[in-house]
Parts: structure tokens; C-alpha cells; sequence
């Protein structure tokens, strides 16, 4: 019997047929019992939610050490002869004929012992808390989502641009930005003179981005259609179970898209990732489905199959006021024309009055940002909100100002910076075209396609209000 000369991961070997072939396997013990001169391992690597069964025979391992250190978290390395198990729910099971300890853990304090763990808990456990089964399968999911992204954007001829992290310009307005700076503080904060930026780094102010937009839409306009997918900040004190400090943006900015493009794009796109996620992470969105959201493929089924609902932002508040008027429904925010819709707002909408994703347009053009292109009416500009169920909003986009007489007067009128903005402007004065965006939370997504409730729960190392941990 000939060893198979690569290391096999859990996720091939559960598909493998019994034929007694001898196999090699890495992985992280879950559980050990012990029964009549037997060690039962159940070993997981990671590659699936799956583990694979581990038989050790006591007699054939003379140093008691060895078998003595494969406890609940030790790590091994095994060498053993795959055959049909006898046991119920599982089709195959190792015969252990060599094993090699990477790494003890000590029963005594490893934290992750098989016993119900909260999320809370495994929280301040960051840097473990991937061997458990929810975050072993987040993470999973995770990846699939994020390669579902970048291959739905390749296979429609949009080019991936890697814009900067730091950055002068605050694409939002909204001025929540955390600064970079390699000034001394302690030495200022001392003195209490005001910081002079010109002896910083960059010679001016700089910041953690807000978004990528401002410099894909430069790409957009020379290359016709491109996406960011990367890092962003935002310093807002909000210690919620929606907000983080760093998250994960989807950005593509195209030229010649009009609004009704961008939001015929934005459906196809989600539900193209959802899809592929569905086929390619059945056994992990079924446990998250078991332990998470019961009606967690209901909900999948009505965002893959059936069309988004389109409204306007007047008919929405429309809505909303109806049913206040109706006594159907009371919410903690006012509702009137002119407000930015809260998130009870937007759930309404989509969970109770029309029970599927709506994308509402036209927003009033002082609650959104300065690049948008106004409409005729004078009050709304071409915004669009994609709105979930469980989340509200999860992309916000808009057809961008093209003119450049049109934006500038906005900057004006908005006390910005023209400056700031002047390289952006360039894009208004040579060669300027119609072009739109939009930008997807990638952790809201997450959120949606696993049913977790807490952000904090859908990324490696959340970054919060006071918590920078590992």
C-alpha cells in the first residue's frame, strides 16, 4: 500500500471512496474520547465544516506522550489507512499508523474546550475563534464572497484599480476621518500651538479613506468601467452591532451608465455573489441556517429569484406616512419628506409592505453628497439606496455630476474646499461623460447571507470604539 505523496485537506478525503489507501493529514484536534485501549480524534483542518474521524489503536504506540498530548486544540500531523466507518454519518474514518505532535495545547487553559461558547465571549477571542464551527464557516463564506466579487467584475470586462488608504480629500463631507500623522503630539498638545501641517509628513493633512469613489471614477473615465475592493475607515463613535471603524468596501464606478444602469447592475451583482455562495457553501449556510436564522434560504430564495421593487424616495415616504396614518406601525424616528431614512424605516419597507429588496431613487439632494447629479426639479438628485431585509441599506450609489459648472457651484455652495478638489475637477474639464457608481458594505452582506446580527461577527479583527485588539 503506497503513501498518497501530497498532504490531503479534510474536504478531499470526505469525498474519497474507502479503499484502504494510505493518506497523510495536518489538522487541529476537535475532540478526543477514549474507549476499551481506543483514541477517538475528530480532526479539522479548516477546509470544510466537515471533520474527519481519526482511529488510534493505544498497543501500537508504545510512547504513551504521544497519544497522551493529542488533546482538544493540540495540533497533528497523521499518516493512516482511510477505510469504510462503521458509524453512523460518516462514510469514512483513518486508521492511525504514525503521528507527529506540532503543537500541545494545554487542556487546562485552552479556552475553545467542546462546551457552548457566546459570541460575546469568543469576541475577546479573535485570534482563535476561527477553530470554532460559526467562524470556521464565516470565514469560509467569506472568502467565496469575495472571490464571487472579483470574478463577477472580470467576467463584464471591469478592471480592478487599487486606490489609496491615505488620503487629502474627504469624499463624503461628512468629516468623520481618522487623521495620519507622524507629527509629535505629546509635543504639541505641550506647547499648545496649533499642529502646522506643512512640517508633517505628506506636508499637509491626511487621513484613513472614507472611500475609494472620487479616485475610481478618474479610472472609470479613461478605462470605461472599473471596481475597488478594499479597506475603509470611518471615526464615528458608534458602538452598535451595525457600525464598524474599519470595513470592507465594493466600489465600481463605469462611464456611460446612467441611473437605470446602475441599478439594473447592482441587482444582477447581488444576486450573482448570493448565488455563487449558495452553490459553493451548502454545509456552512445550512449550520448558519440551523443555529442562526431559521428562515435564513427564505430569505436568500426571495433576493436570488425575484426582482428587486423600484420606488422613488417621495413614494417611500409616501408609504411610510400611510401606515402611520393606518396605525399599522410606529416608529421610534419621525417620518416626513426631507429626512434621511433610519433603518426601521427602510425595513419597513422591504420586510413588511413590499417583502422583497427595494431600490429607492431620488433622494432630496441636501441629505446626500456633493457628487451627485441633480434632477430637474431642482430638490432631488440621482441617489439610489439598495435596501435588504435584516439590514436596510447594503449599497448606496448615484448617476454622477458630469458638469462641471454644476459641481463646482455645489462645492461652493457647500463651504468645501475647491482646492481639495481641484484634480477631481480635471476629470469635469477634459473630457468629461456621464458616468455612475455605487458602493456595497461588504460586511452588510455577509451579514444577510449568514443571518448573524453583529458585524463584529463577520470580520477577522473588528476595529470599534475603544477596541483595537490584536
Amino acid at each position: 500500500m503506497s503513501l498518497q505523496k501530497e498532504r490531503l485537506q479534510v474536504n478531499q478525503i470526505l469525498g474519497l471512496e474507502p479503499a484502504n489507501q494510505k493518506i497523510k493529514i495536518g489538522g487541529w484536534v476537535r475532540t478526543r474520547r477514549e474507549s476499551k485501549g481506543l483514541v477517538f480524534v475528530e480532526l479539522n483542518d479548516g477546509s470544510c465544516f466537515g471533520n474527519l474521524q481519526c482511529i488510534i489503536e493505544v498497543s501500537n504506540f508504545p510512547d504513551e506522550k504521544t497519544v497522551k498530548e493529542i488533546t482538544t486544540g493540540a495540533c497533528v500531523d497523521i499518516i493512516g489507512t482511510l477505510v469504510e466507518s462503521p458509524a453512523k454519518g460518516q462514510k469514512v474514518e483513518l486508521q492511525v499508523s504514525e503521528i507527529i505532535i506540532c503543537g500541545v495545547a494545554n487542556p487546562e487553559t485552552y479556552p475553545l474546550q467542546k462546551k457552548g461558547q457566546s459570541l460575546e465571549f469568543l469576541r475577546e477571542l479573535g485570534h482563535l475563534r476561527v477553530r470554532t464551527n460559526t467562524f470556521g464557516a464565516m470565514f469560509r463564506i467569506r472568502h467565496s464572497a469575495t472571490y464571487a466579487i472579483n470574478k463577477f467584475f472580470h467576467d463584464r470586462n471591469f478592471f480592478q484599480v487599487h486606490t489609496p488608504i491615505i488620503t487629502a480629500s474627504d469624499c463624503e463631507g461628512a468629516g468623520e476621518m481618522f487623521r495620519v500623522t507622524t507629527l509629535d503630539l505629546n509635543e504639541i498638545a505641550k506647547s499648545a500651538k496649533v499642529p502646522n501641517y506643512k512640517d508633517d509628513f505628506f506636508g499637509k493633512e491626511a487621513h484613513l479613506t472614507v472611500s475609494g469613489q472620487l479616485n475610481g471614477e478618474m479610472y472609470a473615465l479613461s478605462l470605461s468601467k472599473i471596481y475597488t475592493f478594499g479597506p475603509t475607515f470611518r471615526a464615528e463613535n458608534s458602538n452598535t452591532s451595525r457600525h464598524l471603524a474599519e470595513f470592507w468596501m465594493v466600489e465600481p464606478e463605469m462611464a456611460f451608465f446612467d441611473i437605470e444602469d446602475n441599478q439594473d447592475l447592482a441587482e444582477l451583482f447581488l444576486k450573482e455573489v448570493i448565488s455563487f455562495v449558495r452553490k459553493e457553501n451548502h454545509q456552512d449556510l445550512l449550520f448558519f441556517q440551523k443555529w442562526y436564522d431559521k428562515e435564513l434560504f427564505t430569505k436568500l430564495d426571495k433576493v436570488e429569484k425575484e426582482p428587486f421593487e423600484r420606488v422613488t424616495y417621495t413614494q417611500a415616504i409616501e408609504i411610510l406616512e400611510q401606515a402611520i396614518n393606518q396605525k399599522k406601525v410606529k416608529f421610534e424616528y419621525p417620518v416626513k419628506w426631507g429626512i434621511d431614512m433610519q433603518s426601521e424605516h427602510e425595513r419597513y419597507l422591504v420586510e413588511e409592505h413590499f417583502n422583497k429588496p427595494v431600490i429607492v431613487v431620488d433622494y432630496p439632494k441636501e441629505i446626500k453628497a456633493f457628487y451627485m447629479k441633480q434632477n430637474d426639479d431642482g430638490k432631488t438628485v440621482r441617489a439610489m439606496d439598495v435596501l435588504f431585509p435584516q439590514i436596510g441599506e447594503i449599497i448606496g450609489g448615484s448617476q454622477r455630476e458630469e458638469s462641471l459648472d454644476k459641481l463646482l457651484n455645489i462645492i461652493r455652495d457647500l463651504g468645501l474646499n475647491e482646492k481639495d478638489y481641484d484634480w477631481y475637477l480635471d476629470s469635469r474639464r477634459f473630457g468629461s461623460a456621464p458616468h455612475s457608481g455605487f458602493g456595497l458594505g461588504f460586511e452588510r452582506l455577509l451579514l444577510f447571507l449568514t443571518g448573524m446580527h453583529n458585524i463584529r461577527d463577520v470580520i477577522p479583527f473588528p476595529r470599534y470604539p475603544k477596541h483595537a485588539a490584536f
